[in-house]
């Protein structure tokens, strides 16, 4: 029996799991073959499960990205208890129902509960419990829907972030879009000039202003969790630059941007737009074009992967 750790995934994820395998020789790629009957349900199949699962660390790396990829990807999660692997974690880089996380009024869904319930939910295999993997969690709050049938890790991307930083000279200042931002990211950048921004009221309309720090002659970038339309982004973008920042950039671990907004981004004024591979339908549309620029998880999931 190998030694190796095995790293199965999900089809949307295939570039980035063979990044992480290039990363380590520790770790070989399992496979699923994702096929499906002519009525569109799944037919799949794990290849050589006694060789490839049984009695070896276990992760898969999963994307969420439709209802329907939820559906399928736990289809497979699920049974992967039952092979006796000897540790199995699901990576799961991007938690998508992150912003419906709580209910304002009766009748409201928060299906970041559900989601968590459904992970939750993964069997204890011989040799314990799974463990869940997730980035830059959208609210801290959502760590207390799951279940004590699971261990949930949850990991950062600003540490890629701050290695980029070291490349880019001096004069940095890390701004936040809002207090919580800033009261999550902060304590992440001691080392550097910092800038909150905020929404204020004016009659019907809601404007962007700077609460605390100075951006004048600095480059300052924009540091959230994640960025969807991007609005927000825009207008902090645009309202720093008219206080007096020479350059802004932002980072965010996920670029979701829905329905394409990320082309809302491509004359916007900005530096650099900093994002992950945590969402790879992102990715594959905005590689190579300016000012976006990814900067991968391979690494720190190489590592987890790798830490059993």
């Amino acid at each position: 029996m190998s030694s190796k750790s095995v790293l199965f995934h999900c089809p949307q994820m295939e570039k980035l799991a063979h990044q992480i395998v290039e990363r380590h020789p520790e770790i070989e790629l399992g496979i699923v073959r994702w096929d499906h009957f002519e009525d569109g349900f799944p037919n799949f199949f794990v290849d050589g499960v006694k060789i490839s699962v049984k009695g070896r660390h276990v992760s898969f790396l999963a994307s969420f990205d439709t209802p329907a990829a939820i559906f399928e990807q736990m289809s497979v999660i699920y049974a992967f208890p039952s092979y006796l692997a000897r540790s199995f974690k699901v990576l799961l880089p991007y938690f998508p129902t992150g912003t419906m996380e709580r209910e304002n009024e009766l009748g409201e869904i928060a299906t970041a509960k559900t989601l968590a319930r459904m992970l939750s939910a993964i069997p204890i295999s011989k040799f314990g419990s799974a463990e869940i993997v997730v980035f830059d969690i959208h609210a801290l709050g959502e760590r207390f829907y799951f279940g004590d049938q699971v261990v949930t890790r949850f990991e950062s991307g600003i540490q890629i972030l701050r290695d980029r930083l070291e490349n880019m000279g001096q004069d940095i200042s890390i701004a936040f879009p809002d207090d919580g931002a800033a009261k999550r990211f902060g304590r992440k950048f001691p080392d550097y000039p910092q800038i909150i921004c905020g929404k204020v009221r004016d009659g019907d309309k809601r404007y962007v202003r700077i609460k605390e720090g100075n951006p004048v002659g600095r480059h300052v970038v924009i540091v959230d969790d994640l960025i969807q339309t991007g609005a927000t982004a825009r207008e902090s973008g645009r309202v720093l630059k008219e206080t007096g920042a020479e350059k802004v950039s932002i980072y965010a671990t996920h670029g979701v941007f829905p329905k394409q907004s990320w082309r809302t981004f491509l004359d916007a004024g900005f530096e650099h737009v900093f994002i992950t591979d945590s969402c790879p339908w992102t990715i594959e549309a905005v590689t190579g074009i300016a000012p976006f620029e990814v900067l991968s998880l391979s690494g720190q999931l190489a590592e987890i992967v790798l830490d059993h």
